[in-house]
């Protein structure tokens, strides 16, 4: 069993800057590939950007990519995204992720374990 717990959203300007953060408790947080996602009001949930175990491959959807960065920190068990020039379409809940899988995967279906979420609001 893995705890996830999402931290660091709030509500900014569109082109200001947030940095989310989360927390990973309970079995080896080295062997999961770890992920964003979010969900924006009446949408469905989409892939946001992934990290693998070893850190070495990310992945990031067309949306965000060269805006955010996503990490990993082994000693504290903590994922990091990074959210810069964020847009009004950003503004949505947003959920970290561990999935068993050795590739990152878009998949949420594939993602075995979720935290509880985080707002994040970008005003125009």
């Amino acid at each position: 069993q893995v705890h996830l717990q999402e931290s660091g959203g709030g509500l900014v300007q569109a082109g200001g800057s947030l940095r989310l953060s989360c927390a990973a408790s309970g079995r080896d947080f080295s062997r999961y590939t770890m992920g964003w996602f979010r969900r924006a009001p009446g949408k469905e949930r989409e892939f946001v950007a992934g990290i693998s175990w070893s850190g070495f491959s990310t992945v990031y959807s067309d949306s965000v990519k060269g805006r955010f960065t996503i990490k990993r920190d082994y000693g504290d068990s903590t994922m990091v995204l990074q959210m810069d020039s964020l847009k009004p379409e950003d503004t949505a809940v947003y959920y970290c992720a561990a999935s068993s899988t050795v590739l990152v995967t878009t998949e949420s279906d594939l993602y075995d374990y979720w935290g509880q979420g985080t707002q994040v609001t970008a005003s125009s």
